[in-house]
């Protein structure tokens, strides 16, 4: 009996039991629908293979992406844990513990200095899984700290938002990283260094309204959400219908806002590409043929 109970029933069940399955193994295009396996997603940078939806991308990868092999992260400048000692459903500290624990991040941003394409960068890259991208005092010391560092290492400031706005867990210390933010921004222009803004897939809220829209450069993702308030909020203000599309990376495009929408595998070669027309000695580039010079890749539809 305790052979039959202890050895041929667990058998039995292993063997008619299902299986777990992990969950990540499989995801479903948000757009098209399409059932896509994880190790084809990662080929494609998180890119649609069937419809080309340009699904959100972590902070790391992003880095990853864009940046040369050799590339270095600073650490955050350190600030007040919860300066308001905010709760609402949770504790604001709370907050912040799981969000460290899911992430592997300490907040919402990742700053990294190398190259791309060969030429001196800094790149700030939003993390949306972090607490959506939201921007408190430690985004606004690490946007800082990124500008000071272009400016030491006289190379292009790159920043890729990602986010839904200021931290409402900090109150104005969040609204006041706006304007040190644009602040920041300006010394690096003053220095003569160019400063790129790659706008992904959301960037809202106060990040739009500060530091993201003062680029040399704007470049959208396709289909990217850039805007400062919600469509809904804006069509009750105006009572009026919105375009179709609006606050879209190609629509602002079409309208001006953004200068180029590039695909996210174009991406790379696009930045540095214009930074290099930006650092580039003039007398050298003229020793170059004007299409290698200018040559750009066309909108994406």
């Amino acid at each position: 009996m305790n052979w039959l109970t202890n050895y041929v029933r667990p058998k039995i069940r292993t063997l008619l039991g299902r299986k777990d399955v992990p969950e990540n193994l499989w995801h479903k295009c948000p757009a098209c629908e399409q059932m896509i396996f994880h190790r084809e997603l990662e080929k494609t940078l998180r890119v649609c293979p069937s419809c080309g939806h340009h699904m959100r991308l972590p902070a790391k990868a992003r880095i990853a992406m864009l940046m040369d092999e050799g590339y270095a992260t600073i650490e955050l400048p350190a600030v007040p844990q919860d300066p308001l000692h905010f709760r609402d459903q949770k504790r604001y500290v709370d907050r912040l513990k799981a969000a460290r624990a899911e992430t592997e991040l300490e907040d919402a941003i990742i700053v990294a200095h190398g190259t791309i394409g060969a030429y001196r960068a800094v790149v700030a890259a939003f993390a949306f899984e972090f607490m959506g991208g939201s921007m408190g005092t430690a985004v606004g010391e690490a946007l800082v700290a990124a500008a000071r560092l272009a400016v030491l290492q006289e190379a292009a400031l790159v920043v890729v938002t990602a986010s839904g706005g200021a931290r409402m867990q900090e109150g104005v210390l969040s609204l006041m990283q706006m304007p040190r933010t644009i602040i920041a921004v300006q010394h690096v222009k003053d220095a003569g260094l160019p400063y790129l803004v790659v706008l992904t897939d959301p960037t809202t809220g106060g990040v739009t309204a500060s530091f993201a829209m003062l680029g040399d450069v704007h470049i959208a993702e396709p289909g990217a959400l850039i805007g400062f308030a919600g469509a809904r909020v804006i069509e009750q203000t105006v009572r009026e219908k919105l375009p179709e599309g609006f606050q879209r990376a190609e629509y602002l495009h079409a309208h001006g806002m953004v200068d180029l929408v590039v695909k996210r595998a174009e991406l790379k070669q696009t930045l540095a590409r214009l930074i290099g027309l930006l650092t580039e000695p003039a007398a050298r580039r003229a020793e170059r043929p004007v299409a290698e010079v200018v040559a750009l890749p066309a909108p994406s539809e």
